[in-house]
């Protein structure tokens, strides 16, 4: 599955690792994500495209700002939790 702006992914790797992010900017090799939390979405953190799993769900980025970040997220953590009690 390809990565694209506002793409919801998952940390494979690194000390994000198992917490979800948005897609905030693509490259080829590289995407910057961030949680509106502790990476902001004016700051985001560049990670290897290798390191990130998507999840499927892409989020409109127009008008976003942390706050409606950290909510969006939060939701779809409950959401994944409850459609997979074995989760962590």
């Amino acid at each position: 599955m390809k990565v694209v702006k506002g793409s919801i992914v998952k940390a494979l790797a690194g000390r994000e690792k198992d917490r979800f992010f948005v897609a905030e900017a693509v490259s080829d090799r590289c995407v910057y994500i961030a949680d509106g939390k502790e990476r902001k979405l004016s700051a985001p953190k560049l990670k290897n495209v290798k390191h990130i799993s998507p999840t499927g769900r892409v989020l409109d980025m127009t008008d976003m700002t942390d706050k409606k970040l950290r909510k969006i997220l939060s939701a779809f953590l409950t959401r994944s939790a409850e459609e997979d009690p074995d989760r962590d």
